[in-house]
Order: C-alpha cells, then structure tokens, then sequence
C-alpha cells in the first residue's frame, strides 16, 4: 500500500512538473521571444501596421474606415459599421464595442435585399453617369470580418470620375493614386489585385491640402 502511494505521489509529482515546465516554456518564454524578434524584424507590422499623420495614428493599413466626405473615395459595405459609431449610438446600446464578422444572409433574405437595393440608389445617386450593372459587386458586399480596407481595382476604377469632380484633381493624378495604392497578389498567384482606401484617401488629402 506504501509502495503504490509513493508511486501515486510520484506520478503526481511528474505531471505538476511537465505542466509547470511547459507554462514556463508555452506561456513565457514563447510569447517572450516572439515578441522580441517580431518588434526587431517587423516592428511596423507587429504594432498593427499603423498609418501616422505628423506623428498621430489615424488608422491602420489592415482595416477599413467609414469614409463619409464625397472627396473620398469609398469603401465596400461593412455589417460592424467599421466600428465607427456616434456618442448617442454608444448610449443607446447599439454599439456594444468592437466587433468583426458578416450577416451571413441568403440571397433571399429581405434585409439584404434591402440593403443592397439602398447601396446601389445611394451610389448612383452620387455617380449619375455610372449604370447599374458597372457597379462592381465587392462596392455593394460586405467582407466577412466587414473591416476589409481594400476594394477591387474596378471598384476605385468607377469611382475616379466622381472624385475628380469633387476634389479638383486631375484624372492622370487619380489614376496615379490608385496605382500606387494597387497591391497585387501575393506571391503573384494567391488572392486578387486590391486598392487600399485608406491609402489612397490619404494621398487625396495631401493633394488636396487638407493635412501635409
């Protein structure tokens, strides 16, 4: 009976040892040098990719924003509003703080319908002489995280003539914004040609003026 207890104990004692051995080695030293190498390789990258104005963060390249001004050019729907939200919205218990994700309605649902439907009055409101079925499909779906910066280059392509008109700038001078903001696939075969938004907004501003 002796015997067993101590083999028991010992076998307890071996366990406690592996776990306390492994969150030492999972939980600190892991973590630990990961960070080290990861802010001494790709600091910009590990610090969320922020995109700094004289010296303040107004956003990062990794996710989109909710661009209201008809000077910018404008990103795909988004089912978490960007997490962009107004004090009232933030009282009334609309927003419940951050979020990501997607609807995820069927085609058939009515309130997608209904917003699609919306999206596409409301744009070719504001582009009168784009037609209906030249409306890229990303500019009126929503990513699956709905925080997506990027857009088709079509989808910056059919905007360029509203912006040209709002902003004052030169359609040469748009079309070198976007191409400077186009990223291409990764490793030249996965994924799509993208236009960051952010990106290109931002260069409309120092155009414009409006921040240096």
């Amino acid at each position: 009976m002796k015997e067993k207890f101590k083999t028991s104990l010992s076998g307890v004692k071996k366990a406690f040892l592996v776990t306390l051995v492994l969150l030492i080695i999972c939980g600190l030293i892991y973590p630990l040098v990961m960070t080290g190498l990861s802010q001494l390789i790709f600091p910009h990258q590990a610090n969320g990719s922020l995109v700094k104005v004289n010296g303040e963060a107004i956003g990062s390249e990794l996710i989109g924003q909710d661009f209201t001004e008809d000077y910018f050019m404008k990103c795909r729907p988004s089912s978490v509003n960007y997490n962009t939200y107004t004090e009232e919205a933030k009282e009334s218990g609309e927003y419940a703080g951050p979020a990501s994700g997607s609807n995820n309605y069927a085609p058939s649902n009515k309130a997608l319908v209904e917003r699609v439907q919306a999206d596409i009055d409301e744009f070719l409101k504001a582009n009168p002489n784009i037609k209906k079925e030249d409306i890229p499909t990303d500019l009126l779906t929503a990513s699956g995280s709905g925080l997506d910066p990027h857009i088709s280059p079509k989808s910056a392509e059919v905007q360029l003539e509203k912006l040209e008109e709002t902003t004052g700038l030169s359609m040469d001078t748009l079309q070198k914004i976007v191409d400077d903001n186009t990223e291409g696939k990764v490793l030249g075969i996965f994924g799509q040609d993208r236009v960051n938004v952010l990106g290109v907004n931002l260069q409309i501003a120092k155009e414009m003026g409006l921040i240096d």
